[in-house]
């Protein structure tokens, strides 16, 4: 029965864990599969900077652009458009259903970022929640 839903969830797709990890034992490089390769290469989709990658410029949702900037209701709308966006150029497994940014506390900066998004194949529904530090790296009291 097990070997019937893996085969089901091949399409999900397998990669690389990140970050990058051996195995203690062998050596071997540790591999994710399936919702668990999705949402690791969400995440890493939220920490990469547009243009870090050589040979992937577009790759990366930019988050870091955003930072110390005046938490507004526009910047709200520049953040969900800019991982909407991130996430339909590099994730082409998911459909994103909605991005809700919420300015989570304003003293230390914390912007919480939920995905609602569904498999492509399947039309399961998922979602995924990132914390994202606005004010990341400061002391700033007010």
């Amino acid at each position: 029965m097990d070997k019937q839903a893996n085969i089901a969830k091949e399409f999900l797709g397998s990669g690389w864990s990140f970050p990058v990890t051996f195995s203690a034992g062998n050596c071997q490089l540790q591999l994710t599969k399936y919702e668990t390769n999705i949402n690791e290469m969400i995440n890493l989709i939220m920490q990469t900077t547009s243009g870090e990658r050589p040979f992937e410029a577009q790759f990366g949702s930019g988050l870091q652009t955003f930072f110390f900037k005046e938490m507004r209701p526009t910047l709200q709308g520049e953040i969900r458009e800019a991982i909407k966006t991130a996430l339909l150029d590099n994730e082409p497994r998911i459909k994103v259903l909605s991005v809700v940014v919420e300015f989570a506390d304003l003293q230390s900066g914390l912007v919480e970022v939920a995905i609602n998004y569904m498999y492509n194949q399947t039309n399961t529904r998922h979602n995924y929640v990132y914390p994202f530090y606005i004010k990341e790296g400061t002391n700033l009291q007010r």
